[in-house]
C-alpha cells in the first residue's frame, strides 16, 4: 500500500503547510478551520483528545532505560536490516535533513540515523532512541497514528496534534512478518516541514518492502540450513525437522502444513499425524517424533473439583489445570464430535446467543495456547486422533459448570 501524500496536487508546500498549522488553531480553538482535516487526522486527533492529552506542550514521553533498550534491539526482527534502510535512505539527494527512524510495535524508537543536525532538533522533541511515540503518549504523529490505522501514514506541520511538532513532516509505515502478517514494528522518515519531497513516501514504501523481503529471504536461507542438517535423520520414520518457532524445515511420512506448535525442551506436544511427541533439539531447531507406535491421544477432563485436563500418549504425559470456560468449551466440543462448532454455534451454547462471537474466538485462542492443536479451528472441534473422557458426566457435570470463570 503506498503512502498517501499529506500535500494536494498542485499545492505550494510552504502554503499549505501554514494552511495547517491555522486549521489546527481553529479546531483546537473550536472555531471554523481555514481547511478540513483529512479522514486519518480527524480520527486521530478525536482519539487524543479522548485521551486528554494537550496541544499547546509536549506531552509525556515514556522512555525506556538503557538496559531494556538494548532488549528490545536484540530480541527485534528488525534488527538486521537497520543498516539496510540507512544505506536506502542515504540515496536521497536531500538526506542531510532526513532523520529515519524504526521503531517497534508499541512505538518505541529503536534506532535513529541522520546528521548531528537534524538528531539535535529533534533531541528538543524527545524524539529520540528508547522514547515512546505512540498516539496515547505524543498525539497525532505518523508512527502512532499508523500503528493504529495499521496503514501508512505522512503527517504535515499542523497535522500534528502537538504544536511542537508543527515544524516537522513525518512519514511512517508499518512493517509485517511476511510468513504471519504479525505486525514487527515501523519504519519512519521525518524531517523539517518545508523539506517534505514527494519522493518520501516512495523512500519509505521502498524501505518496507526492503525489510519484508530481507526477513522473507533470511527466513528461507534458515530452514534450508536446519533442512540439511536434520534430512539424515527423517529415514528413521514419520517425523519433523522444525525451527524454534515451528516452521516446519524438513518432513517424512506425515504433512502437517508450514507450522506445527512451538516445541518446548522436555515438554510432550501433538502434531496431527504423529500424535503425542517428544521434540529433540537439533542444532538451530528441532526433530519431532512420536513417543510410540500408537499415533491416539486420550484426554481425561476431571470435573470433579478444579478442572484438569491430562494427557497420555506413547510414554508421555502431561497434567494441566483449566478455567471453568475452558473446560466447558472442551465438553462442548466432545459432545459435537467430528462435526464440530462454529463460533456462531459455540457464542449459542456458552451464552445463549450468537452475539459474543469475538469473545469466543478471544477463549478457543486462549484454549490453543495452552493446548496447541488438541483443539482444531474451522470448525472447532477436538484434533484428529483425540480421544477425550469427561468425568463426572450428567447432572454432577452441569454442577460443576455452575458460574464459569469468564
Amino acid at each position: 500500500m503506498s503512502v498517501p501524500s499529506a500535500v494536494p496536487p498542485g499545492r505550494s508546500l510552504p502554503a499549505h503547510a501554514r494552511d495547517l498549522i491555522r486549521m489546527h488553531d481553529a479546531v483546537i480553538s473550536g472555531s471554523r478551520p481555514p481547511v478540513r482535516p483529512r479522514g486519518v487526522v480527524s480520527r486521530s486527533w478525536s482519539r487524543v483528545l479522548r485521551l486528554g492529552l494537550r496541544a499547546d506542550t509536549l506531552n509525556a514521553r515514556g522512555r525506556l532505560g538503557g538496559e531494556e533498550l538494548a532488549h528490545r534491539r536484540e530480541t527485534s526482527p528488525l534488527r538486521d536490516v537497520v543498516a539496510d534502510l540507512t544505506q536506502v535512505a542515504g540515496v536521497m539527494s536531500d538526506s542531510s535533513h532526513i532523520l529515519l527512524v524504526i521503531a517497534d510495535r508499541d512505538g518505541v524508537i529503536l534506532w535513529r540515523e541522520g546528521t548531528s543536525a537534524v538528531r539535535h532538533r529533534a533531541d528538543d522533541l524527545g524524539f529520540r532512541e528508547g522514547s515512546e511515540w505512540s498516539e496515547k503518549r505524543v498525539g497525532t504523529n505518523a508512527i502512532g497514528t499508523a500503528l493504529v490505522e495499521a496503514a501508512p501514514v505522512e503527517l504535515l506541520a499542523g497535522e500534528h496534534f502537538e504544536q511542537g511538532q508543527h515544524s516537522w513532516y513525518c512519514t511512517a509505515a508499518p512493517v509485517h512478518d511476511p510468513r504471519t502478517g504479525e505486525l514487527l514494528g515501523v519504519i519512519d522518515v521525518s524531517g523539517p516541514a518545508l523539506t517534505l519531497h514527494p519522493a518520501i513516501g516512495a523512500l519509505v514504501e521502498t524501505g518496507r518492502r526492503l525489510v519484508e523481503s530481507r526477513l522473507r529471504h533470511r527466513h528461507r536461507e534458515h530452514l534450508d540450513r536446519l533442512r540439511r542438517v536434520g534430512e539424515p535423520l527423517l529415514a528413521a520414520g514419520p517425523s519433523l525437522v522444525v525451527d524454534d518457532e515451528g516452521w516446519v524445515a524438513a518432513s517424512a511420512g506425515v504433512w502437517v502444513g508450514s507450522r506445527i506448535a512451538v516445541p518446548t525442551d522436555g515438554e510432550p506436544m501433538v502434531v496431527p499425524g504423529l500424535g503425542v511427541c517428544r521434540p529433540e533439539r537439533l542444532g538451530e531447531g528441532w526433530l519431532v517424533r512420536p513417543s510410540g507406535p500408537d499415533r491416539t491421544v486420550r484426554l481425561d477432563l476431571d470435573l470433579a473439583c478444579a478442572p484438569v485436563l491430562s494427557l497420555r500418549g506413547g510414554d508421555l504425559g502431561w497434567q494441566r489445570p483449566l478455567t471453568k470456560r475452558h473446560a466447558e468449551i472442551l465438553v462442548l466440543l466432545h459432545r459435537a464430535g467430528r462435526a464440530g462448532l462454529s463460533a456462531e454455534a459455540l457464542s449459542r451454547a456458552l451464552y445463549g446467543d450468537a452475539e459474543h462471537v469475538v469473545t469466543v474466538r478471544a477463549e478457543v485462542s486462549r484454549l490453543r495456547r495452552l493446548l496447541g492443536a488438541l483443539v482444531s479451528t474451522r470448525p472447532y472441534r477436538l484434533a484428529d486422533q483425540v480421544l477425550m473422557s469427561v468425568h463426572p458426566s450428567g447432572a454432577d457435570r452441569r454442577n460443576a459448570f455452575r458460574n464459569p470463570a469468564r
